[in-house]
């Protein structure tokens, strides 16, 4: 009945419409099955893209050809730079989005390229021959070919919805759970374990008083995730805050004795940086309150997302506790929070591609991997989509490094070291992360997507007229020189040392209190060549202030970025037997043949593997 296609991806999350739409961009015939095609990329927790670390992936997500910035952009009602007051490469955008509008946008991309066929059914097994996957088995009975196949199930895998005392089957409330795939990937071989997340209950707008709540403005001149021509956000929506009182804490602390997260119902690990409510009372007891945000759902709905109030407490407890809120006195909750547990999958067992060690073409990416988060699983559906296309075709792996891209960290942390906890992305993971910045993931990532296919020559043009005037424009100010006539005043004013003789404009911009508007206002020439730039690409001076001013910084991280990618580029071949390596030590042995790294660099990242054994294979591969 359905033909074979070159890639089928199951589960239309966030991970699967990456997935779908970059095999698709590249040329590949892509069949995208999913349960419901009306929660196609559906926002099941909070309605927001990005934040800290993880805005800078939606931006090299969209640098890359994927579709998480531009349907961010167009659903956007609010936005805002996080972090501005610290240095460039903490500065995360994030949006507050319309989450009907998110999956529409997104439903409208994938359907308008003609390579994307649906298909709304549940996937339960696999066809497998000789450890090569061949296509899927569906839940009707149909077996549908293919060359690769991308897992991407999300929450849904054997999932169980927590409320209290209640427990029932589901991949999110009111829609049921996968039964069977995880089964058939065990009887491979697959190892499998359990993680949990949760999320807050959601209320009626209509019956808070926001007038009691402190409010949250976007950001006054708002930017926007994707380098393309979407249009900034007008019209933003406010958010508010309000905090918990040792009232709230009371209420919930009553319904604990019934907690499946204390009882020991819940067996699992959840996210430790974002804790249910009950858990944030009972680990910082200390603490008297707790900070909550009031987030819209959309610019048409009146619901209300809750955030920091993640609850599988019984639902009169959580209502209870939801009164004694500044301006909930009166609420009305539409449902109660939950917590869920499912299946995932340790991604060690994983290769750098995201194909599975085990079974060939068979590729797995966002919370079956053990993720959590929105934009995680977008990347990684972004990169096993090129990757099921690569493979599908006879090509290379595309393969980020830890120097390239948050992308590039994420993945290596999970295939090199695993996870025992839902994985989530910050700054603080990435070694690299001043030249990892949001502002240059462009120049850093759409050459090499251009090169694959998934950029146009007008984004290429783009990068290149961006890359070019920087360095013109920073060159100018290398060369300028300003008088103490000219800096004196103002540098004044900044409280800056004043200038006994003229310098060159690059060296006053060094300086931390010193912007380029400032140094445009000193000097005309600069303030000429500061507009004629922006002409060129409007990110030209910021780009060009970030590079003065860290310039120094940025040279010693190139350096040592350099040092590392040279150990990526020692491969490792795949039938390597280690225990035949006698100079190993046993931990390293065991480790090395589990993980079966590909690269000495990623040798090297294994937890347990010391410098002398990486001394050691570097010799054996030497002979």
């Amino acid at each position: 009945m359905l033909p074979k296609y070159d890639i089928i991806v199951v589960g239309a999350g966030h991970a699967g419409c990456e997935a779908a739409l970059s095999a698709a961009k590249l040329g590949s015939k892509v069949l995208l099955i999913t349960m419901n095609r009306n929660t196609i990329a559906q926002m099941s927790c909070n309605p927001a893209m990005g934040g800290v670390a993880k805005g800078q992936i939606v931006r090299e997500i969209d640098a890359l050809g994927g579709g998480s910035g531009i349907v961010s952009d167009k659903s956007a009602i609010q936005f805002r730079m996080l972090n501005r007051s610290k240095g460039p490469a903490m500065w995360s955008p994030r949006t507050q989005n319309d989450r009907f509008r998110f999956s529409e946008e997104w439903m409208l991309l994938l359907e308008s390229n003609p390579n994307v066929d649906f298909w709304q059914d549940t996937v339960i097994d696999l066809i497998v021959e000789d450890f090569t996957v061949l296509g899927v088995i569906t839940q009707m009975g149909i077996k549908i070919f293919s060359t690769t196949v991308v897992l991407t199930n999300g929450t849904f895998l054997n999932g169980t919805i927590h409320i209290g005392t209640k427990q029932f089957g589901g991949g999110r409330i009111g829609e049921k759970n996968v039964l069977g795939l995880t089964e058939a990937l065990i009887k491979f071989g697959f190892d499998a374990g359990r993680m949990k997340t949760g999320t807050p209950p959601r209320i009626d707008g209509r019956s808070l008083d926001y007038s009691k709540m402190e409010i949250q403005l976007g950001d006054e001149s708002p930017s926007k995730f994707s380098f393309t021509e979407t249009k900034p956000i007008e019209n933003q929506l406010p958010c508010h805050i309000v905090y918990t009182s040792p009232k709230t804490h009371d209420i919930l602390k009553t319904g604990f004795d019934r907690s499946p997260m204390f009882n020991g119902t819940i067996k699992s690990v959840g996210p430790r940086y974002c804790p249910s409510i009950e858990d944030k009372i009972n680990r910082f007891a200390e603490r008297d309150r707790h900070q909550l945000f009031v987030e819209p759902e959309g610019r048409n709905t009146i619901e209300i997302y809750l955030n920091g109030f993640s609850s599988s407490l019984p639902e009169e407890i959580q209502y209870y506790a939801l009164k004694t809120l500044p301006g909930f006195e009166n609420v009305k909750m539409f449902r109660p929070g939950y917590a869920i547990e499912y299946d995932y999958f340790p991604p060690t067992q994983l290769k750098s591609s995201l194909e599975t060690k085990i079974l060939n073409s068979l590729f797995l990416a966002g919370q079956i991997n053990g993720t959590t988060g929105y934009e995680e699983a977008a990347c990684q559906g972004l990169m096993a989509g090129i990757n099921a296309h690569q493979k599908a075709h006879q090509k290379t792996p595309f393969v980020l490094s830890r120097s390239d891209a948050y992308i590039g960290v994420l993945i290596d942390d999970l295939i090199t070291k695993g996870t025992e906890e839902p994985y989530r992305m910050f700054t603080s993971r990435a070694e690299f992360r001043l030249l990892l910045r949001q502002d240059n993931a462009d120049l850093r990532l759409t050459p090499k997507a251009f090169e694959l296919g998934l950029q146009s020559e007008k984004e290429s043009n783009k990068v290149k007229n961006k890359l070019n005037g920087t360095s013109m424009f920073l060159k100018f100010l290398k060369e300028k020189g300003i008088s103490p006539l000219e800096a004196n005043s103002i540098l004044n004013k900044k409280d800056s040392s004043l200038l006994k003789q003229q310098i060159k404009a690059d060296l006053i911009l060094s300086r931390p209190n010193i912007t380029l508007h400032d140094l445009a206002e000193m000097n005309f020439e600069v303030k000429n060549q500061k507009e004629h730039y922006q002409k060129i690409h409007p990110d030209i001076p910021e780009q060009t202030e970030i590079l003065v001013k860290y310039q120094g910084y940025l040279s010693r991280e190139s350096e040592y970025a350099g040092k590392i990618e040279r150990l990526e580029k020692v491969k490792i071949p795949i039938e390597i037997d280690y225990t035949l390596m006698y100079s190993l030590s046993i931990e390293a042995k065991e480790k090395l043949n589990k993980i079966k790294p590909e690269t000495i660099g990623q040798a090297s990242r294994i937890s347990g593997i010391s410098p002398s054994d990486i001394s050691v294979l570097l010799v054996y591969l030497g002979k």
